[in-house]
């Protein structure tokens, strides 16, 4: 449900807001999101513009006219830099789960007897029924692994919503937090767009899917696992999003979660075909996981060859491609291969140990 501003990139008018050319759209939102109108001019129509070409105004998407653009349209060679980001970001992202993962077991091990310790002091000495860490701490407990998993994700987004709602940070908002391979910044949006949204329905919905979906996933693949997987399908469907974008010419920023989102649906659907799953307000409509998954991918292919421009339907592709892909195959290529880095990273850590435990004596 990654909301999608598309827009014509112009002349530098066309950058302040006062005129449209072609097929941009000037965003602006309602004043109860925080953001001041912004005043129309009526100027005279110039020869050179289309007629029917109205501004499109909703309070779900960001206002884009101070977004900084390239002042020509980009082609594929804007397409070599993130590329690049997205295979050096993929590979940190499982290379730093993986190690994680090792450090996690590690320590798990040390600890053992630390925290049977500790349980044993809880039972001697029980904090009072009515203290509020402890009530925090049974919620924190009667929580899945997944769950306690994407809490820290939710929270991320729920932070980055609260920025867009201070107006003085509608600029850095735009440039960094939205994705658009027509922006001079590339990169870390294809990243933090990930973690971004501007409509409270629209984060909401996705935080939603992605609770319901977090035990499944994270039992599935494991916490570290998942995080890679997570952060990578953002990078990746968003580098779809821009392939698209360059080759049909239907520039504009797009932001949201969905594009991962996807990638967790799809995963799951993939590996469990036969689940039963219900829509929220329907409850007493019921289908399979793999039906599911098919309706949407029918939908979003529609929207892309059709060119409807409510959702970033190549982002939601590309998210559900790659979860498809990495539960059948990627996971065996990937994550299964990871013992040599596993392996030299135990090494090094042993060489840095021996290094400091020579110099102490």
């Amino acid at each position: 449900m990654a909301w999608s501003c598309w827009a014509r990139l112009c002349s530098r008018e066309a950058l302040s807001g006062r005129r449209s050319r072609g097929h941009r759209f000037t965003l602006y939102t309602q004043q109860r999101n925080g953001f001041k109108r912004v005043p129309q001019k009526t100027e005279p129509r110039k020869p050179d513009q289309e007629t029917g070409s109205k501004p499109y105004k909703s309070s779900l998407s960001p206002p884009v006219q101070e977004t900084i653009f390239y002042t020509s349209s980009p082609s594929l060679k804007h397409l070599v830099k993130p590329f690049f980001f997205t295979i050096g970001f993929t590979g940190c992202a499982f290379g730093s789960a993986a190690i994680w993962q090792y450090e996690y077991l590690k320590s798990r091990v040390q600890n053992y007897f630390d925290e049977a310790r500790a349980d044993w002091m809880d039972k001697l000495q029980p904090q009072k029924s009515g203290d509020f860490r402890k009530q925090v701490n049974m919620w924190w407990n009667s929580l899945s692994e997944g769950q306690r998993t994407v809490t820290g994700i939710i929270a991320a987004n729920v932070f980055v919503f609260c920025l867009w709602r201070i107006p003085s940070m509608q600029r850095t908002m735009i440039t960094y937090f939205t994705s658009n391979p027509a922006s001079r910044v590339l990169c870390s949006p294809m990243l933090l767009s990930t973690f971004s949204h501007f409509s409270l329905f629209h984060m909401a919905a996705n935080m939603y899917v992605l609770w319901s979906f977090s035990s499944s996933i994270v039992s599935l693949l494991g916490r570290e696992q998942f995080i890679a997987v997570y952060l990578s399908a953002g990078v990746i469907s968003t580098f779809v999003s821009y392939i698209s974008k360059v080759t049909t010419g239907r520039f504009g920023p797009s932001l949201g979660a969905s594009g991962a989102i996807m990638t967790v649906l799809a995963a799951v659907c993939t590996k469990m075909p036969e689940a039963k799953l219900a829509i929220i307000l329907l409850p007493m409509f019921t289908f399979t996981a793999g039906n599911a998954l098919k309706a949407i991918i029918a939908m979003d292919t529609a929207g892309l060859v059709l060119g409807w421009k409510f959702f970033d339907h190549a982002a939601h592709l590309g998210g559900a491609l790659f979860g498809m892909w990495y539960v059948t195959y990627g996971h065996e290529l990937i994550w299964k291969n990871r013992e040599p880095l596993v392996k030299a990273w135990h090494e090094m850590r042993s060489k840095n140990r021996g290094k400091g435990g020579g110099g102490s004596h």
